[in-house]
């Protein structure tokens, strides 16, 4: 079925394949070059001084003025609001373009070339890079010890017909740094890449599925996938799957440069380079990693539970004796713990508090830090005009910082009295993104729960007077936003 359907600034045709029956393919045709933009703008960070953020390399095909401009570009011609009804979590989305421009922009982001300079900088196997290949449905790693040599690694993907996986590519390639931290924004969770290079004639890994919502996008050559149904839909886990426990694929196709592919977690998959053609480049972005409703609750409900034992003596009483040397759960006690969990909905139910502690500062602690261009000095250093009563203000980089309430983490503070705390990626390093084993800390600032109403006003406001804060003296006020302000955090308007 031919259909038309418009895309910013050109004219395109889309040919929409039912082939599928649980997968939307899309083939466009886009005549020249295209710069989507997003259906109206969302204000951007102002940083403390101008940063510049314009690509070394010219102008992106994507969209990248916003985070919901680039998403919506980067699954163009399919609408937003489309996706999120009918493919999140659902089902796979294969978009099959013939757009050189994009083409030769996917191809920019990383190349087989990349890898001599990379291992230039001191790459090593299992952290930076892993040698693999699938065997007789086996996977079977064929790492090196120690630092990679380029030499050493070409010698493999050529003769021994390895994959080469390079893990986050983010922390060295700035275009895809830029692409990352915007989608970071969009998701409000951590999103990490690996770039896989398979030889023609190979396959990299068996057929498995993944505990993250896949984004694929085809750099170089051509990758053929087979799609299966989850056996676990939306898994919390990676796990490879045997061949005859999948059955047949439900969905076959071939990824060329520019092409893009959309698969929620769970889906088992399996892609090799064809016979006889160039090798295969492509990266996987992925995001929603322990980002369910269970990982929320679970983060919800220690705080949950802290505070209404402070309210509440039933909480606060102890449990009957010997119950932890059951063997199995007590009527008596599984009655109480229903009946408390009753309680502590009714109580959910009416508040308006600030949710989630220790997931908000995980994520603020380990995404990546701002797109900037230079040696970031920008996002450390306060500039402009000092901060005072008289000044209106307003909040710089909104979607990098996330404002949330606990108890004192300070250990010499016995009461444990609640708190507001601010964290932000401003200072973060890009260089350890979702490296996992790598040291993180955190950036960011507290104050007494009575500062709560002011920060809300500063976090709601697209500007506000220092002299309209909610906060009881002149001092307080003068106090907060110039902590903000040496923070990089608020800009005087």
């Amino acid at each position: 079925m031919w259909g038309g359907a418009q895309l910013p600034g050109v004219q395109a045709r889309v040919w929409m394949e039912f082939a599928f029956p649980h997968c939307l393919v899309l083939k466009t045709t886009m005549p020249k070059k295209v710069k989507p933009a997003g259906d109206g703008k969302e204000e951007g960070p102002v940083p403390c001084k101008q940063v510049k953020l314009e690509a070394a390399g010219g102008p992106s095909p994507l969209n990248l003025d916003s985070p919901s401009g680039l998403f919506e570009s980067l699954i163009s011609p399919v609408k937003t609001e489309t996706f999120f009804k009918e493919f999140w979590e659902q089902k796979p989305l294969l978009i099959q373009r013939d757009d050189p421009v994009l083409a030769t922009y996917y191809r920019s982001l990383f190349r087989l070339s990349d890898l001599k300079s990379l291992c230039s900088r001191g790459m090593y196997y299992g952290r930076d890079v892993n040698v693999c290949r699938c065997v007789n449905g086996k996977k079977k790693v064929l790492n090196k010890d120690g630092k990679v040599h380029f030499l050493q690694l070409r010698k493999d993907f050529d003769q021994k017909r390895a994959t080469i996986q390079f893990h986050q590519p983010q922390r060295f390639k700035d275009e895809l740094w830029r692409i990352q931290e915007k989608l970071e924004c969009y998701f409000g969770s951590l999103v990490g890449s690996n770039v896989y290079i398979t030889p023609a004639g190979s396959q990299g890994l068996p057929p498995h599925y993944d505990d993250v919502e896949v984004f694929i996008l085809q750099l170089e050559g051509e990758k053929h996938w087979r799609l299966y149904h989850p056996t676990v839909p939306l898994a919390r886990e990676y796990s490879l799957e045997a061949e005859d426990r999948i059955g047949r694929p439900a969905h076959e196709f071939t990824l060329k440069p520019g092409d893009l592919l959309y698969f929620p977690r769970g889906t088992v998959h399996q892609a090799d380079t064809p016979s006889g053609l160039a090798h295969s480049t492509h990266v996987t972005i992925s995001t929603y990693q322990s980002s369910s409703w269970g990982d929320f609750l679970l983060d919800t409900i220690s705080g949950l539970v802290f505070d209404t034992a402070k309210a509440d003596v039933e909480l606060r009483a102890g449990i009957p004796r010997q119950l932890l040397l059951q063997v199995e759960t007590t009527a008596v006690a599984t009655r109480k713990l229903s009946g408390f969990l009753r309680m502590l909905a009714d109580r959910l139910e009416g508040t308006r508090e600030l949710l989630s502690a220790d997931m908000k500062k995980d994520f603020a602690m380990n995404r990546l830090p701002p797109y900037y261009v230079g040696d970031g000095a920008e996002l450390s250093t306060p500039g402009g005009q000092l901060p005072g009563l008289d000044s209106t203000v307003r909040l710089q980089f909104r979607d990098h910082v996330v404002l949330t309430v606990g108890p004192d983490q300070d250990p010499s503070d016995e009461t444990r009295e609640k708190m507001v705390y601010i964290y932000h990626s401003l200072k973060n390093r890009r260089d350890t993104h979702m490296m996992g084993n790598e040291e993180t800390e955190s950036h960011g600032l507290r104050f007494p729960l009575s500062h709560i109403d002011a920060l809300k006003q500063i976090w709601n406001s697209s500007a506000i007077s220092v002299k309209d804060l909610k906060l009881t003296t002149d001092e307080e006020k003068q106090s907060l936003v110039l902590s903000l302000w040496t923070e990089c955090l608020i800009q005087v308007v």
